[in-house]
């Protein structure tokens, strides 16, 4: 083969993978890359909390109400008394009010799944189109653990809104006190073991029936009562107290490198590709 023969065919493949990057841009110039993450902010031998369930919404996708119960909000049960997403994932896919969610586990500490205190979980990175009316809005949910069904959430699905109607990026970045965690109604809290996620309970739902709607949570039983604060684990997990932070949520935009650059490093590499085999048979 002769070297114009050679530069024509290397020629030749360039163009058609510049062309066809520029294909897959062209039709993914829409997209963003996010990233959520969550850090758990209670002290040592505070509170944990169970993988945190997201998603990106349209506004209508609606977890929890305040003074309701959680009969009227398929999949949000689980999560509040056991930490299972499932549910709540699989009534996400039902209404149809976005395509973009996922679930954050913990894996600093000892214990993979729940996200320990100090520790910081995020997600893989995520492609969201924000020219869609499915991508504006964030929703989360998690179960603080150890409880019977205390949980964080918004309740409000139009709370967190991530972009505008014009696609730009607005993000979010908030803390969660303990004065946002939530009672989910459905158990008793006896904080009896058996019946208390993380603190001995061996199987889903066998906590005693609340038939309550959700309220603010008015923090674990009293020290000598029995219960978690009892507990030489959970001595700092009075989330009652004056400041006491649960949780950092943030939603990131992923600088990724622009379409520019990619076509020019592709055209550099063609050009160095041309010099190295330059006269070569």
């Amino acid at each position: 083969m002769n070297s114009q023969t050679l530069a024509f065919k290397i020629r030749t493949l360039i163009t058609m993978l510049t062309a066809g990057s520029l294909f897959t841009m062209a039709s993914a110039a829409s997209a963003v890359t996010l990233k959520v993450s969550i850090e758990n902010l209670a002290p040592a031998n505070g509170t944990l909390l169970t993988p945190l369930w997201f998603g990106f919404h349209n506004g209508s996708f609606d977890i929890y109400d305040r003074d309701v119960s959680l009969n009227l909000f398929p999949g949000t049960e689980s999560l509040v008394e056991d930490g299972n997403t499932g549910p709540i994932s699989a009534q996400f896919d039902v209404v149809g009010a976005g395509t973009v969610q996922g679930t954050i586990l913990g894996t600093g500490g000892p214990n993979v799944g729940p996200i320990d205190m100090g520790e910081i979980a995020s997600s893989q990175l995520l492609e969201v189109d924000p020219t869609l009316a499915s991508s504006r809005y964030f929703s989360y949910a998690s179960m603080v653990i150890p409880s019977n069904d205390a949980f964080i959430a918004n309740g409000n699905p139009l709370a967190h809104r991530i972009f505008d109607d014009l696609g730009n990026f607005i993000g979010a970045d908030f803390i969660l006190l303990g004065s946002n965690i939530l009672d989910g109604g459905t158990e008793v809290n006896d904080e009896i073991p058996a019946n208390t996620a993380f603190f001995g309970q061996a199987t889903p739902n066998t906590g005693v029936d609340e038939n309550g709607v959700v309220t603010l949570h008015g923090g674990f039983n009293p020290v000598g009562s029995g219960g978690i604060l009892d507990d030489a684990r959970f001595v700092n997990a009075d989330f009652t107290a004056p400041g006491y932070q649960v949780a950092r949520i943030r939603v990131e935009l992923v600088q990724v490198p622009e379409p520019s650059t990619i076509v020019g490093l592709l055209a550099i590499g063609g050009a160095f590709c041309l010099k190295g085999r330059k006269g070569v048979d």
